[in-house]
């Protein structure tokens, strides 16, 4: 299995996972166990979203799969913003920052990895 902790992409991740549950502690009961689970349980899909597609061989289906997790994170976290489930906006705007970096580094993953592949297919061609 390939090595992980040294992505920075996995760092941020597990930045944001940690910082949710830290903060899905302070939403009223309500939130809490509805939209609050819905977030950490995001967060730790992207974290295994990450491993999956670090070690996987054809990256681009799991990268697929990272990207989508990570706007569904994103887009929770502004449906409990809306839904006044955060207790503050830096608490909010925080998670967000860190949301809106991850969907960027995995869709430059995403696009990394398949100019890599259209790279290579096209030096097996050339062949």
């Amino acid at each position: 299995m390939a090595r992980y902790e040294h992505l920075p992409i996995y760092n941020k991740a597990m930045e944001l996972g940690v910082y949710l549950d830290t903060i899905v502690r302070n939403f009223s009961r309500y939130h809490k166990y509805t939209i609050g689970q819905d977030l950490r349980d995001l967060s730790r899909n992207v974290i295994k979203s990450i491993i999956c597609a670090n070690s996987s061989v054809t990256k681009t289906e799991p990268l697929f799969n990272l990207v989508q997790h990570c706007e569904m994170l994103k887009t929770m976290l502004f449906f409990a913003k809306e839904a006044k489930a955060f207790q503050n906006f830096n608490s909010f705007q925080h998670a967000t920052g860190l949301a809106v970096l991850l969907c960027k580094q995995s869709e430059g993953w995403l696009q990394s990895s398949k100019k890599s592949q259209n790279h290579q297919l096209q030096v097996k061609a050339g062949r």
